[in-house]
């Protein structure tokens, strides 16, 4: 059994037994505080794997939420490896495969998880920047802007590090489905295209592969989405600073995504991005 990096929140082990290869999960330490539903997360997992994208859901023991999961056989992604045009239409066809997959078991929202989360930060007393409330008026500016041209909610990973691609040689695979949900589909695009790095043409790009035409009022919802990634997963790192037991710096983590937040909400972009995702609307 060997340890496979790259998890930020379970132990993820590369398990070989009879000439195959398997991943087994095990979930870290007080995920509960993440928000983390495990019964929704197998639910999903095995929905995403029947649309060919994620992992098959091998075994799943539910007294300790461990799950065994077929092993994808090809490089993990990194925001250098899919930062070019024909990498980014390949995960717009991921995308809608992922998207077209059986109602997921529960919904997601990234603006209701960020108060679920300040509920968490205090309750447990947990560190955040000193100015994070007081950019909260400001979300809900967006929140109304990106719901004037809201999307069908679909089955979505909410999550997408550049490492939950991995490149079989056919498709890009997805995994991990702890924060999965039914949510708008650009929540999907903006989130992956702020963990890529993409910038604006190959945004331009994912947006138009995705719907087939490249639409200005998607593409700014896409743009605010993007924002609120780094917004929503500023509290994730700083609760993960709290409880994680990984070696990792989770408040490097959470800092430099609310520092680039911060950087889009000081600017002249954030207007023209609402304005265009609430063009036509009240």
């Amino acid at each position: 059994m060997t340890s496979l990096s790259g998890g930020l929140t379970n132990e993820n082990y590369l398990v070989e037994a009879g000439g195959e290869r398997y991943v087994m999960r095990i979930p870290g330490a007080s995920t509960e505080l993440l928000s983390i539903d495990r019964v929704n997360e197998v639910h999903n997992a095995r929905a995403a794997a029947s649309t060919g994208i994620g992992p098959a859901v091998l075994e799943h023991v539910p007294q300790a939420d461990v799950m065994v999961l077929e092993f994808i056989s090809g490089p993990t992604m990194s925001a250098k490896t899919l930062q070019t045009a024909s990498m980014v239409r390949r995960i717009a066809e991921s995308f809608k495969r992922l998207h077209a997959a059986p109602r997921f078991l529960k919904d997601f929202d990234m603006f209701r998880l960020i108060e679920d989360y300040l509920r968490i930060v205090d309750e447990h007393k947990v560190p955040i920047p000193a100015d994070y409330r007081a950019w909260l008026p400001r979300l809900g500016e967006i929140e109304r802007a990106v719901r004037v041209a809201s999307l069908p909610n679909v089955p979505c990973h909410n999550d997408l590090l550049c490492e939950n691609f991995i490149d079989d040689g056919q498709y890009l695979r997805i995994v991990d489905y702890e924060l999965s949900g039914n949510n708008d589909a650009c929540f999907d695009l903006g989130n992956t295209a702020q963990e890529a790095s993409l910038d604006d043409g190959l945004r331009a790009v994912l947006c138009e592969a995705y719907f087939g035409h490249l639409d200005p009022q998607q593409l700014a919802r896409m743009n605010l989405f993007a924002l609120m990634s780094d917004v929503g997963w500023t509290l994730w790192g700083a609760i993960q600073a709290r409880i994680s037991t990984l070696d990792f710096d989770f408040t490097d983590y959470y800092t430099t995504r609310w520092n680039r937040a911060l950087a889009v909400l000081d600017s002249d972009r954030l207007e023209g991005w609402l304005t265009e995702a609430r063009r036509d609307g009240p």
